[in-house]
């Protein structure tokens, strides 16, 4: 594949970004995508390797190989075709996706791997420029009704899919624009709405009925996500989506937030990070957002290493934050992988986002004790520091410290989806609170609910958008040969 001793001939080529003191002061996409000629040589690193491993460490199974090589070729219309067959938002994933099937590149053994996210996020651009991404609307229609419950990509996904297989599909989402954790938990610095909109456009055009401001089920009782769910104007029961519908498919988020349940947790500056990032969100598509927090001028210790956390620093660092501290109660990860022991599997090692780059401080190895206040507004958080002993995190003894901090945002992770609309179907769930569904065999994705399934972050629990978007696409062949008893769509 590709230019047969290109992997030897060229170097890998990173996507640049505009200058930190720039992009700070928007909130626009930043990252400056491979030209033409780039993605071409990133195209000539593809090696001949035989088993290419990237399909497999991909969770759609994208053709990888193929739509390298007719990249390196020049044909881009074909590299289009390949992607879009088994992805149905290649300009998400090409924008967020952290990108597993690099890891399992074959070049990653000893050397770095092909550039495949940038290609990826090259073809997709160029599709949307040359006008190549248009409606499929089915062509004969099945008179079967599907509802989709969850507008995030796991749900559009499913509804694509199932849309073009002739079923008439109706989308509800509780919230007032379509796009779920896409539209108000991704940062717009990392994913343009714009991006979304045009999706539903097309998909609008392929005969999809969406319905926004829905709640299915009953509203829940004040907690993690609620101020989400209360925006919806309006609910549908269960019993009424299941007298109106042939199947209905569950593809709700993982928006249950962990908390962190240590003294003064309920001072004024703790907030989830599900309560800023959506807010902010709102607030760049013209919105007003009443109560906004802002982190301007403040110290801000942002609780949780991970991907939401990244968003928190980046986020923060636009409000013009005094300080941004991260903080990650696991020890601090080599640098470098052992590539040899960990490939081709997702390797643990230091990852430095766009946002850290922009200006944050890091913390590794460090728990929080205690929020400290004055008239019940936040003034400082107590730290200690901690380490794996006989199997498990411990305190080390001397190392408390005191942190100015006037907002904290947690940011540790989602534990399940909010389980009003699990139990409005009384549905069985596992033993982390998400629907009880398989994904093999005759019955993937069934529920414990006749004709209702499960599919995404409301079955497996909270995940990547690829993940999603693999989920919605093999639920969407589940639901199709439950109705019509066969199905011709991909998994």
């Amino acid at each position: 594949m590709g230019k047969v001793t290109g992997f030897m001939e060229f170097d890998r080529v990173e996507e640049g970004y505009t200058p930190v003191a720039e992009r700070v002061g928007h909130y626009r996409e930043f990252v400056i995508g491979l030209n033409t000629s780039q993605a071409k040589q990133q195209g000539a690193r593809c090696m001949d390797c035989g088993t290419p491993f990237c399909n497999s460490g991909c969770p759609v199974n994208n053709v990888i190989p193929d739509f390298n090589d007719l990249v390196y070729r020049g044909d881009w219309k074909n590299a289009f075709a390949v992607l879009d067959s088994t992805n149905n938002f290649p300009e998400f994933t090409g924008r967020i996706c952290p990108a597993p099937c690099e890891a399992a590149c074959v070049l990653n053994i000893n050397n770095d791997p092909v550039g495949i996210k940038s290609i990826e996020h090259a073809i997709i651009d160029r599709a949307w420029e040359e006008g190549w991404v248009v409606p499929r609307p089915a062509k004969r229609k099945t008179g079967k009704r599907v509802a989709v419950v969850g507008a995030g990509p796991a749900g559009l996904a499913a509804a694509q899919q199932l849309a073009r297989a002739g079923h008439a599909v109706t989308v509800f989402e509780k919230n007032d624009r379509i796009g779920g954790l896409l539209r108000y938990g991704i940062p717009d610095f990392k994913l343009e709405k714009q991006h979304i909109d045009r999706r539903v456009a097309q998909m609008e055009a392929e005969g999809v009925t969406f319905r926004t401001g829905v709640l299915v089920g009953a509203l829940p009782e004040d907690g993690p996500g609620s101020k989400v769910t209360s925006l919806a104007r309006e609910t549908v029961s269960a019993e009424q989506l299941q007298k109106d519908y042939d199947a209905v498919l569950l593809t709700g988020g993982a928006e249950q937030s962990r908390d962190l349940p240590v003294p003064g947790r309920d001072l004024t500056g703790v907030h989830f990070a599900m309560e800023l990032l959506p807010q902010q969100n709102r607030a760049n598509a013209g919105d007003k957002v009443k109560d906004a927090i802002s982190a301007k001028g403040k110290h801000v210790i942002v609780i949780g290493g991970g991907d939401t956390g990244s968003d928190c620093v980046g986020t923060s660092n636009r409000h013009g934050a005094k300080s941004v501290t991260q903080f990650e109660v696991m020890p601090m990860p080599p640098e470098q992988e052992n590539k040899p022991l960990v490939w081709p599997y997702w390797p643990i090692k230091l990852r430095t986002s766009s946002s850290h780059e922009e200006g944050a401080a890091r913390e590794f190895a460090i728990s929080t004790k205690e929020f400290k206040g004055e008239k019940g507004k936040l003034k400082s958080l107590t730290t200690v520091q901690v380490e794996f002993k006989d199997g498990k995190l411990t305190e080390v003894k001397g190392t408390e410290k005191d942190w100015p901090a006037d907002l904290v945002l947690l940011a540790m992770g989602f534990t399940n989806p909010l389980a009003s609309v699990l139990d409005a179907f009384g549905i069985e769930k596992d033993v982390r609170g998400n629907a009880k569904a398989n994904t093999d065999g005759d019955n993937s994705y069934a529920t414990s609910v006749d004709k209702v399934f499960a599919a995404g972050d409301m079955r497996r629990g909270q995940s990547l958008v690829v993940w999603a978007i693999r989920e919605g696409r093999q639920a969407a062949r589940a639901v199709d040969q439950f109705l019509m008893g066969a199905s011709d769509l991909p998994r």
